[in-house]
């Protein structure tokens, strides 16, 4: 009887101590997880490009990871990066900017500098305070995460915007918490509606993680995490805005609280002995994936993405690393050298030319056919309004007007000449025109004129621009036919093999469809067109 009560407790200890390491809380979701799960974001993300699904969460997650990615794998995202920002003309949306955000942080990931991606600053658009907190509170919140992923400065809003500063969008942030201890995409300091979203007050708290020494914020984040321990579930997990279990709001909390640098087993956000880490372990496949709701079965990329990057939250603070946004650590990728096209051996002095002025446009260009390429310029100081509500798009250029914005496309400094009897060195135009012919862009006539006041033709335009691009190495080689255009016969001679290969790389294209108007005076828009496209083929 004694022997048998005493294998009964036996029995019981055995059965309890097993109960009680089954229910014990997961810290750390384990390297081979983490390998498992970065190899399948790499096999299915093969070239990633500028999205929110393929792109940068999943460049965020392999190179805080560890995981080994060749470094092509990082150089070819960055060239699509730069590619893709050329095309957009620096502006990857006029609304939504945690595009840029998000961008941003991708290129902190890799250690590359966001304030210079094809000439482009992508950070520039986070100092407009308005328009970065219009799209809700994911605004401010990731602007935030932004800045810090490389201690950027706030950059300077543009003439009329407001100023953003750190503290603007942190007191944003704070002052937008709901009543209940957390947030949602819709709330703000005016407007506090509905309940506490686990995926957005998981992104409140990455945020506002780096600020936890001010008054303000730690009473903030105190309140959240009161909330959120309220909100989780029995199995350790948390509901999405839409009611039901999601993998995604379970890796947005594991990330904020990894942030703070609380313990995923700290007791308060533990239920049944599971941890939000344990719920969101039970979204994961065996191949490394993630599913989006216990609804589901098969692969989903995004969810695989963020539960990726939750992943190496939860392994980086179990090794006592820099938490996933502090990037401080982050990998180092060397940019190749461009291969021998465009302008090799070009002149020192010719530069990639900055945006300055993003979003910069003006009324009068609404609807223009070369509006793109008017805003891409004038975002970057080449080509200036006659004022904030004026370009005057169809108003003829002059020599002199052309000589300066060609080379401030170029990236060229002005040096005055006094080889001109017409370019008085005391006119606005003396350094352009000096330049300008130093460089043989544009020529006088002779006799010691320039004719700075003459307008220009387009086939003179195309003369420019192919004279300069033989003189800098740049293949001239391309001939369009023009016998398609009905007054071709009225270029003049000196200009036929420029005209045909101006239009052969798309530079100059008919006024019509079936007319080239060779000898008629070139527009504003015109010149602005042709300039973005040369500067576009010569890289």
């Amino acid at each position: 009887m004694k022997k048998r009560l005493i294998s009964i407790v036996l029995a019981l200890a055995i059965l309890f101590g097993l109960g009680s390491a089954a229910l014990a809380a997961t810290a750390s979701p384990g390297s081979s997880r983490i390998t498992t799960s970065a190899a399948y974001i790499y096999g299915a993300v093969p070239k990633p490009t500028v999205g929110a699904v393929g792109g940068e969460w999943a460049v965020l997650g392999l190179a805080r990871s560890g995981y080994s990615v060749p470094d092509k794998y990082y150089q070819d995202y960055y060239a699509a990066v730069e590619q893709y920002v050329i095309d957009k003309g620096g502006v990857l949306d006029t609304r939504k900017y945690t595009e840029y955000s998000r961008v941003v942080i991708a290129l902190a990931a890799i250690g590359k500098d966001a304030t210079n991606v094809g000439g482009y600053n992508l950070v520039a658009p986070l100092g407009d305070f308005d328009q970065t907190c219009w799209q809700g509170l994911n605004g401010p919140i990731w602007a935030l995460l932004a800045l810090d992923s490389r201690n950027y400065s706030v950059p300077t809003a543009p003439a009329g915007k407001t100023q953003a500063s750190r503290q603007m969008y942190v007191n944003r942030i704070v002052n937008s918490q709901l009543d209940d201890g957390g947030w949602n995409l819709f709330s703000t300091p005016y407007y506090k509606t509905g309940s506490a979203d686990a995926d957005i007050t998981g992104m409140a708290l990455q945020a506002l993680a780096k600020y936890q020494s001010q008054t303000a914020v730690k009473t903030a984040i105190d309140k959240a995490l009161d909330c959120i321990s309220k909100m989780q579930g029995e199995d350790g997990g948390f509901n999405s805005s839409y009611g039901f279990a999601t993998s995604e709001s379970c890796a947005q909390i594991v990330v904020g609280l990894c942030e703070l640098g609380i313990s995923l087993t700290d007791s308060r956000f533990v239920k049944n002995g599971k941890s939000v880490l344990d719920e969101l372990l039970t979204y994961r496949r065996s191949n490394g994936s993630f599913i989006h709701s216990s609804e589901e079965s098969g692969d989903n990329l995004m969810s695989s993405e963020q539960g990726l990057y939750a992943l190496v939250a939860a392994q980086r603070a179990a090794n006592g690393q820099n938490s996933l946004y502090r990037m401080g650590d982050a990998i180092s990728i060397t940019t190749p050298v461009a291969p021998a096209y465009g302008l090799p051996g070009k002149d020192p002095a010719v530069k990639k030319v900055p945006v300055t002025a993003a979003g910069t446009t003006f009324p009068d260009i609404a609807g223009h056919p070369n509006k793109a390429a008017i805003e891409a310029l004038a975002a970057r100081g080449i080509i200036n309004g006659y004022n904030a509500s004026k370009f005057a798009p169809d108003d003829k250029i002059t020599r002199a007007q052309f000589a300066k914005i060609t080379i401030m496309s170029l990236g060229m400094t002005a040096q005055k000449t006094s080889a001109f009897s017409d370019v008085p060195s005391t006119e606005w135009y003396a350094g352009w025109v000096g330049t300008a012919t130093a460089y043989g862009i544009v020529n006088g006539y002779g006799g010691g004129k320039f004719g700075p006041n003459d307008l220009i033709t387009r086939e003179q335009f195309a003369a420019i621009m192919y004279r300069y691009a033989n003189f800098k190495g740049y293949n001239t080689g391309k001939a369009a036919d023009l016998a398609g255009y009905a007054d071709a016969s009225a270029i003049s001679d000196w200009a036929l093999a420029a005209m045909k290969w101006a239009n052969a790389e798309g530079l100059i294209t008919g006024r019509t469809t079936t007319t080239l108007v060779p000898r008629g005076d070139a527009t504003r828009a015109e010149a602005a067109a042709i300039l973005k496209r040369f500067i576009e083929n010569v890289k």
